[in-house]
């Protein structure tokens, strides 16, 4: 073996270890370069948008996500929920059912259900008086809600009771409507908290 064989030998060796640590260098550059495009914890603490899979919602289940830090209510009500908050409104239990004292919704969610699509409710899962989060209860007449309870949602801390569009009931310490975020739906699966339908 001469002399040009070894250096040879060697140049090789180095280009090829160099080669490979620099890419090792490169690929641990790039993980936290790409991940960085991810919206952190803190920015959606902050309010960046959350999108939600709604394909798996069975009607009259409620899942929750969270959104600024705070849970959010998806509904998918049933027509006979819809015919609920029907009844509490020409039955005169609710305090706001038109949405008119407080802005408590986007305009496009002004109306009696609250909603974009009547069969899917999305809102802010605190009570309007000091910030409790209220019970799913869409039971009819339960015993401890009594029988004209049509289902909607109750805060045991202090008894705050909303219908299944989150309408206040009236003699009850909250004081507003539950509070329905901006949201739109990308497509039938698919619902993004956090964004209006016209900033979409």
């Amino acid at each position: 073996m001469t002399h040009d064989d070894v250096n040879n030998s060697r140049r090789r060796f180095l280009v090829g270890a160099t080669s490979v640590v620099g890419g090792v260098g490169v690929v641990g550059a790039a993980v936290p370069f790409v991940a960085s495009w991810n919206p952190s914890a803190k920015a959606k603490s902050a309010g960046a948008p959350v999108k939600v899979n709604i394909s798996k919602l069975e009607p009259g289940q409620q899942m929750i996500v969270e959104w600024r830090g705070k849970p959010v209510w998806v509904v998918r009500r049933t027509p006979e929920m819809l015919e609920n908050i029907d009844k509490l409104i020409q039955r005169g239990d609710l305090v706001d059912p038109e949405s008119n004292r407080e802005t408590q919704q986007p305009e496009y969610a002004k109306n009696k259900y609250r909603a974009i699509k009547d069969e899917f409710w999305v809102a802010v899962g605190l009570c309007t008086h000091l910030g409790c989060s209220p019970k799913y209860r869409p039971e009819v007449g339960p015993e401890d809600l009594g029988e004209d309870w049509l289902g909607g949602f109750f805060c045991p801390c202090h008894g705050s009771r909303f219908d299944l569009a989150g309408h206040v009931f009236k003699g009850v310490p909250a004081p507003s409507n539950l509070v329905v975020p901006p949201h739109h739906y990308i497509d039938d699966n698919t619902l993004e908290i956090g964004v209006d339908p016209e900033a979409a």
